[in-house]
């Protein structure tokens, strides 16, 4: 059986939020006393706090939360008595926590020059990221803490695997693959963001053929290409990762509390200048 702080650990390293909900007062007679908790994720229910209706009224409580996105606590007074049969007759108050907050599921696709400077920053932020590559000996030997790589044959068949709501990432070493990448992306258009390392040809290019694959021209419109913050010069790979990693994170801020699997409805020009750098790759 697990315990609430084995949870806890659990549910943090899958990225997964969850609630932590503790007795903070008894009042009279009650099942638990306080400091009593336990843990709901969105399917599972971790330790008690005395079942009952109490249990099941908190964890209803609980996923309201997760569902709403809410990352302030909550505290509520419940009387033990025939409203919730309960027969204790006292009285309890409960502390609910959103624990692990909102993190962003983030796929990058080439572990070149760009991909190994790009990694390591977005792993020191509230993310989860998958990074792809067909190539084995392109990745470093150390993997950051909350990464997991993905050494695939057929990356693009990857593209299936990811959650709804994922920030996808594309540079890899070769574009026809980069193509590729970018149409199965486009096709299930449920991510929050998509980018495409390259310049401004690149992007005409990609999308003239994309065009002829019959994607329109509001999904073409989703695609940032090139990416990253204008702010940020220079064509070093730090450079552009840093660039890059800019964006993401005013992508998701802006979006705070919002990430529920679909794509998001706020246009990106309402949130970066207008002005954007060519990358070379």
């Amino acid at each position: 059986m697990h315990t609430w702080i084995n949870a806890l650990s659990d549910l943090h390293t899958r990225g997964e939020p969850c609630v932590l909900v503790t007795i903070i007062e008894e009042l009279g007679s009650t099942p638990r006393n306080a400091g009593s908790k336990m843990v709901v994720s969105a399917t599972q229910l971790f330790d008690t706090i005395g079942g009952g209706h109490l249990e099941y009224k908190a964890m209803h409580i609980a996923r309201q939360m997760l569902a709403e996105g809410r990352e302030t606590t909550h505290l509520e007074r419940f009387s033990l008595g025939a409203s919730l049969g309960q027969c204790c007759g006292g009285a309890t108050v409960l502390l609910f926590e959103p624990m692990g907050g909102v993190q962003a599921q983030i796929a990058v696709f080439g572990a070149g020059h760009v991909g190994r400077a790009l990694v390591p920053l977005l792993a020191a932020l509230p993310c989860r990221v998958r990074w792809i590559d067909s190539r084995e000996q392109e990745f470093p030997d150390i993997i950051p803490t909350g990464v997991s790589k993905v050494v695939s044959e057929e990356p693009v068949d990857e593209v299936d695997e990811l959650p709804a709501g994922s920030y996808c990432i594309v540079m890899t070493h070769n574009h026809q693959l980069d193509l590729e990448l970018t149409a199965a992306i486009l096709k299930r258009n449920d991510f929050t963001w998509f980018g495409l390392i390259g310049s401004r040809t690149k992007r005409v290019k990609f999308e003239h053929r994309l065009r002829e694959r019959g994607f329109a021209a509001d999904s073409l419109a989703r695609m940032r290409c090139p990416m990253g913050l204008a702010e940020v010069k220079g064509k070093l790979p730090i450079e552009i990762a840093v660039s890059i990693a800019a964006e993401i994170i005013a992508t998701y801020n802006a979006n705070f509390g919002q990430h529920t699997g679909s794509a998001t409805t706020q246009p990106i020009a309402k949130l970066l200048p207008p002005s954007r750098r060519s990358q070379a790759i």
